[in-house]
């Protein structure tokens, strides 16, 4: 547990000395959202007005997350290797990658409710698919950008890996946001609740369980 809580210490202390990583990530964000408004000003279908979120959520984590271990010097992660277990280590990132994913996606929230006003159903659900469905962003990206790392930080690797294996979390996202925008009944939206849920329990066990095999590379 004192490990843990050191890594996270330790990974929130390094971006406010360096906070080029996560301002790029902020401002990819806002530029996004706001070359959208400039273009589009207006979106009458709650179905696009959620495709578009997500999309800008989407590639907003890449710029956050997916830079992670390609930060990370050979000697740090050799050192690390020495003093925590790779458990606690893949727990820490995810939890700050969490952290990290949440804060801009309630910004995007924000902004985007500002500039393309849409009334929202079911609040409740609406909070859950966004919180949620960055969550398991985060968690997928930590592991993926390890693989991505130990390749030689190609970042294109993280981009062919990452599509496939994050569609089904942001189909299941998307769906279920969607349906909080409708005011779909809640016992229609709990079977998307319960799969979003257990698709980030399943991502992270995953990273559990292979992150050791990585991290002896």
């Amino acid at each position: 547990m004192q490990n843990l809580r050191t890594i996270l210490l330790k990974e929130f202390k390094s971006d406010f000395r360096n906070p080029y990583v996560l301002g790029g990530a902020a401002l990819f964000l806002i530029s996004s959202l706001f070359v959208c408004y400039i273009t589009v000003k207006r979106i009458p279908s709650p179905a696009l007005w959620v495709a578009l979120f997500w999309i800008i959520v989407l590639f907003t984590s890449f710029n956050a997350v997916a830079k992670s271990f390609i930060n990370e010097t050979r000697n740090r992660m050799l050192y690390l290797y020495t003093i925590v277990h790779p458990a606690t280590f893949i727990t820490a990132k995810s939890i700050y990658h969490t952290t990290v994913m949440v804060i801009l996606s309630g910004i995007a929230v924000l902004v985007y409710g500002t500039f393309f006003s849409m009334p929202i159903g079911d609040p409740w659900v609406f909070a859950f698919s966004v919180f949620f469905g960055s969550s398991g962003l985060a968690i997928i990206l930590s592991l993926l950008s390890t693989m991505a790392s130990k390749a030689g930080n190609n970042l294109t690797l993280l981009a062919v890996l990452g599509l496939p294996i994050l569609l089904p979390l942001i189909l299941v996202s998307s769906t279920l946001m969607k349906n909080a925008v409708d005011g779909i009944d809640l016992s229609v939206q709990l079977k998307y609740m319960f799969v979003l849920g257990g698709l980030n329990v399943v991502s992270f066990a995953l990273s559990i369980i292979l992150f050791p095999y990585l991290w002896r590379e």
